[in-house]
Order: structure tokens, then sequence, then C-alpha cells
């Protein structure tokens, strides 16, 4: 006799299954995958690379998305097949599988649930990221340095294309700061969660002492603007100041005055943009990144709104939001959903997914509570 009560737990799958594929809805993907496939296949695609990028991008997260469901449903038959033969058989091999099974399945559907969790104005966008050092100095630095390349490898991991807009390097080592786009559907809405202060203990790599050192780097993250959001700067409202790069680069990076600064005169705003060899493409970027500050500046005025509305006076997720401890033990934990990894080293390396689905889960809870 089976432990494990299989009719209730496939029933318990597919019911899990089916609430996923109404927010889904594959025949909606499929539709969407046959537009992209023609869209990806015109023969003058690539002589626009960034939009023959957001195609081939968004053809392949369908592609994928729809996959999984896919993989999901024929999975669940074949389970209950596999329980079938097993109860006829009485094969305890058979009911070990099985039990198997269930638990790879259940941790399938859980991934597949965060993408319904994602159903915010902004969250099917790409991100746009800023990773600043903050108190901590040299170690700071190098801490964000480290954060950069975290969200980068995570990016990689994914098989998501990145562009790094720029980087403003530390005196001794790491940077002072670094902005960059992960350019795939839905990026700023797994990392929307990561933004605030993150904070490392350490032994100092830089202390010719040996010390513990605490520093800290703020992590902005903000949804890429898209030809919607009809976010116009009239030129008047910003200032041009070009200059010289700075910090490592190739030929002609650091001889020419190709970096740029724009200054959106009304808020105050400046952003930079030194990554490209050109001026042009370097201002081209750095219009992209104001924009998506001035949208998420509108967007953080609406909320405010509706906040006082409320007579709550808004809500804050915190602003310090996980800790990376490397020394007197090795722990990396979110300090508002309580998750925590062993393993730092991996965490550096990009394996920040289970921290993001965690987040996703505990704001969406916030989100259902704040509507009661």
């Amino acid at each position: 006799m089976a432990a494990v009560d299989f009719p209730a737990e496939i029933n318990e799958l597919r019911t899990t299954l089916a609430g996923i594929q109404q927010v889904v809805d594959p025949e909606r993907l499929r539709q969407e995958i046959d537009q992209l496939t023609r869209d990806a296949s015109v023969p003058d695609l690539w002589d626009d690379p960034e939009r023959a990028q957001q195609v081939t991008s968004k053809l392949s997260m369908a592609q994928n998305e729809l996959e999984r469901i896919t993989q999901a449903v024929q999975r669940i038959d074949d389970l209950e097949i596999l329980v079938e033969l097993a109860e006829g058989e009485s094969d305890a091999a058979s009911f070990a599988e099985a039990e198997a099974e269930i638990t790879a399945l259940r941790k399938l559907l859980s991934d597949l649930e965060i993408r319904t969790l994602l159903t915010g104005e902004y969250d099917s966008r790409e991100a746009l990221v800023t990773i600043r050092s903050e108190a901590g100095g040299i170690d700071a630095a190098d801490f964000a340095e480290m954060l950069l390349r975290m969200y980068l490898r995570w990016a990689e991991r994914h098989g998501w294309a990145t562009e790094v807009y720029d980087t403003s390097y530390a005196e001794e080592a790491g940077i002072k700061s670094a902005t960059f786009t992960i350019k795939a559907p839905f990026a700023y809405g797994n990392l929307s969660i990561e933004q605030g202060t993150h904070r490392l203990v350490r032994i100092s790599p830089f202390d010719n002492q040996g010390r513990r050192q605490t520093s800290f780097a703020g992590v902005e993250v903000l949804p890429v603007v898209a030809e919607t959001d009809h976010i116009e700067i009239p030129e008047n409202d910003i200032r041009v100041d070009v200059y010289r790069s700075s910090g490592p680069g190739g030929q002609s990076v650091n001889t020419t005055d190709s970096a740029v600064r724009l200054t959106h005169i009304p808020t105050g705003v400046v952003v930079t943009c030194q990554n490209e060899k050109s001026q042009l493409q370097n201002k081209a970027a750095a219009l992209r990144v104001l924009q998506a500050r001035l949208l998420e500046r509108a967007r953080l005025e609406r909320q405010a709104e509706l906040d006082s509305l409320k007579g709550d006076g808004g809500s804050s997720w915190g602003n310090q939001m996980r800790s990376y401890v490397l020394h007197p033990y090795q722990m990396v934990k979110d300090l508002r959903t309580e998750h925590e990894e062993s393993n730092p080293s991996a965490v550096f390396d990009g394996e920040i997914d289970q921290f993001l689905e965690t987040g996703i889960r505990w704001r969406r809870t916030l989100e259902r509570a704040a509507t009661r």
C-alpha cells in the first residue's frame, strides 16, 4: 500500500497547473510565437540590431514559457500512467519514482507560478540597473563591483543579453557606480525586488591588520522605457556636457571627449554614459537612462498620491534588504523574507533565483494585504 495519496497529489498538481494556464494563456502564447517568428524571419531584421535583439529575445522567452507548460501537462499525464502501472503491479520502485516526480513537478509549477505573479504595470519590461558604492570606503567600491558581476552572471546563466552604459571606477579598487540593462522580457519584474541597500560583512582584503569590515552598496532597478510611454523631454530642459572617458578601455576610449553627461534641468536628475566610443551612441544611451528615471519618478508621484488618498502615508519595503556575511560565518540572508543561503560564492556567481522567487512571493503577499 502506497503511503502517498497519489490521486489527491495528481489532482492538486492539475489544479495548480490550470490556474497557471488561466493566467499565462497557452493559446495566446502560440499566437505570439507565430507573430514573433514571422518578425524574426524578415530579411532586413538585423539592419536594426536593437530591434532584432528585442524580437529574438521575446521569441526565445515565449517559446521557453510555452515549452515549460507543455512539458508540465505531459509529465502529469505520464505520472498518472506510472501510478496506475505501479498500483497494478504493486511495484515499490515505481511508487518511489512517482514520489520523486511529484516533488520535481511541485518545483516546476512553483517556478511557473512566479511568472503569474509578475502582473505589475512594468513587470514585463527589460531592466535598467544602477549599482552605487555607499558607506565603507574601498571595501564598498569592491562590493559594488561584486554585485555588478553577480547580476551580469545571473543574466548570463539565463542566456539574456546585457549592455553596460556607464562605469565609474574607484581610485584604488572596485567601482563608484555602474549602470546597465538586462535585455529580456520580465527582467524588471524579476529584479525589481533587488532594489535597496545590500550589506557585506567580511575580513577586509584592503586592511593590512585583517580587521572585519562592514560595507554597503545601493541597487536601483528601473523599467526600460518603451515607445508607448510618451516620455517627451524638450531639448531646452536638458544640459549636455561632454568629457573624456575614464577607467579601463580600448583604443580611443580615453583619448576623445566621447563621454556624455545629461542634466534634466527641471528635476536635477543627472545621468552619464561613457562606455561607447561614439559621443552620439553615449548620448543616445544616456537619454534612455534619463527617460527611465523620469518614468519612475512619475510612477512614484502617482503612487504617493494614491497612498495619501488611502491615508496610510505610503508603504516601504525597507531600505536594507540583504546581508552577505563572509566572516565569522558564511551566510547570505534576505532581511525581508528571511530566506538564507549558506554558499555566498555561488550567490556572487549569479545563483540568486531563490532570493528573487521568495522576494516576489513576499511582495505579492504585502500587496494583497494592502488591498484588503
